[in-house]
């Protein structure tokens, strides 16, 4: 009853509809790229970066400031927005640490599987990281209409890893998505070789979207990450954009303050040698190279928006579709002596995240919100903006009381943590708030390739490392106040809500 209520106010109070929309399910289109750094778009400062599509999106939606990915790594960030679940509870890392996947009563309660169940039509569409119910992720298959995507990295050409992209005209990652979305969505025949030309062990799922039904699409990039830039623009066929774009301003792309910086964490926490290859930022030229590769990146994502937008009024669908856009996790590109992702600073954990509704009203329009907020927080928002209600089993929260200024019980502060302890990387737990930032790291040669989500609530585990961070006064988080005795208190108030949480959340 409540969630009723709430969805009626909502609709209500601050979103502004004909009574038509009124009776018709609002449609969804998530869109979730990888690596993605919260100052990588033109409007959160990237001097090179042109995000005209995604700028404009914030400034017609709302675009959150603090929005962060509690779980920086690939397959458990994805898990985590699958199950609006902290790792903590879900359990769900990396299936070659963890062997866990996604139950299949686990996946009914998804906000897809929830939409599915309450009329839509669904689609879920390129990069899949997780294992859901078994190897063949049976329950995604047969639960979804348009289930078009490949396991792990799809890299820049996919039908050269994966043959299901074998029937995509446009070879390239971003481009070749977005033409299996419009074949989804279209209701002619301009699309019809898609569905003939695709391979036999997938045809069985790419059903066309019913226009009787409102609909749900997850469009999953693997871009701007850089297992998937290798090749870009070396052939003919390529768009000039991934070729020639930003080469006459390469000199404004920035490298980190100080750069190169050593790694700022004890060799026993992590070290340059635990840094995989496509991650080694020490080499000026190679990591210029790749942060032009990702601006290009970016620039074919937020293309891809736009035309994606476009298309949708072509359809007749662009007054009744909310568009929800955040990244898997950041990326750190040289900042703190790193490369790739998983270390708890901000550069890794933070997103950026716009939430778009045709519904919105003026008021709304624009709106920049500070609150912290987290991936797991997508999927009750989704749900709560199409009437449906949110599962008991979700952790997230909807983000629609902050939208309409009703935000007084919000949350002050967000767990973090890292349980992936393959490649090098120390088992992590953390706490951000607006002004500080808590990390304590454990013994990556105890851990080494161990799943153990529960260790710090059985064992109260003491870290090897820790580290405290003012994050108003030293953003980049380059002075750790552990140890500076004026800080104690805090450092203490901190250690013990890391331990709150641990517990609270698991």
């Amino acid at each position: 009853m409540k969630t009723l209520l709430y969805s009626i106010f909502i609709f209500t109070s601050f979103i502004t509809c004909t009574a038509q929309n009124q009776q018709k399910k609002p449609n969804v289109i998530f869109i979730f790229s990888d690596d993605q750094r919260f100052n990588s778009l033109s409007m959160t400062g990237d001097p090179v970066t042109e995000t005209p599509n995604l700028d404009q999106l914030a400034k017609e939606g709302v675009f959150f400031n603090n929005a962060y990915i509690t779980s920086p790594i690939c397959g458990p960030s994805r898990a985590n927005i699958f199950t609006a679940q902290w790792e903590r509870k879900n359990k769900i890392g990396f299936t070659s640490v963890s062997k866990n996947l996604i139950s299949k009563k686990t996946y009914q309660n998804s906000w897809q599987a929830q939409l599915k169940n309450a009329g839509y039509s669904t689609a879920f569409i390129g990069k899949h990281h997780t294992k859901i119910g078994n190897n063949q992720n049976t329950p995604l298959r047969e639960n979804t209409d348009f289930c078009y995507y490949g396991d792990g990295h799809l890299g820049f050409y996919p039908a050269k890893k994966h043959k299901q992209f074998d029937n995509l005209k446009n070879k390239t990652q971003v481009e070749g998505l977005l033409e299996a979305t419009k074949a989804y969505l279209s209701q002619g025949e301009d699309y019809k070789y898609f569905y003939e030309n695709a391979d036999a062990s997938i045809k069985n799922q790419l059903k066309k979207r019913d226009p009787n039904k409102p609909f749900s699409a997850w469009i999953n990039l693997n871009l701007p990450h850089a297992s998937s830039i290798g090749g870009m623009g070396s052939k003919p066929a390529d768009p000039a954009y991934y070729k020639t774009k930003y080469n006459d301003v390469k000199h404004k792309i920035e490298l980190p303050e100080g750069y190169p910086q050593e790694i700022s964490l004890p060799k026993n926490v992590y070290a340059t040698t635990d840094l995989m290859k496509y991650y080694i930022t020490s080499k000026k030229e190679k990591l210029l190279n790749e942060k032009l590769k990702m601006n290009r990146a970016v620039y074919a994502i937020d293309l891809m928006v736009g035309n994606l937008r476009t298309f949708l009024k072509e359809i007749g669908e662009d007054e009744n579709t909310i568009i929800v856009f955040t990244s898997d996790n950041g990326l750190f590109l040289g900042e703190h002596g790193l490369g790739g992702k998983t270390i708890l600073y901000d550069e890794s954990v933070h997103v950026p995240m716009i939430v778009y509704s045709p519904f919105f009203a003026d008021k709304t329009k624009g709106k920049v919100i500070d609150d912290l907020v987290v991936g797991q927080d997508i999927p009750a928002t989704i749900l709560e903006m199409c009437g449906v209600q949110t599962p008991q089993s979700y952790q997230g929260k909807s983000v629609l009381p902050l939208i309409s200024d009703e935000n007084k019980n919000w949350r002050k502060d967000i767990f973090l943590e890292n349980l992936f302890t393959d490649q090098g990387y120390p088992r992590q737990e953390g706490v951000r708030s607006k002004q500080y930032k808590y990390i304590r790291s454990f013994s990556k040669e105890n851990d080494r390739k161990k799943y153990i989500p529960e260790q710090t609530v059985n064992t109260d585990e003491k870290p090897i490392y820790e580290e405290l961070f003012d994050i108003i006064k030293d953003p980049k988080e380059q002075n750790n106040l552990v140890g500076n005795k004026d800080y104690n208190d805090v450092l203490n108030e901190y250690r013990q809500r890391c331990k709150t949480l641990v517990s609270e959340l698991n």
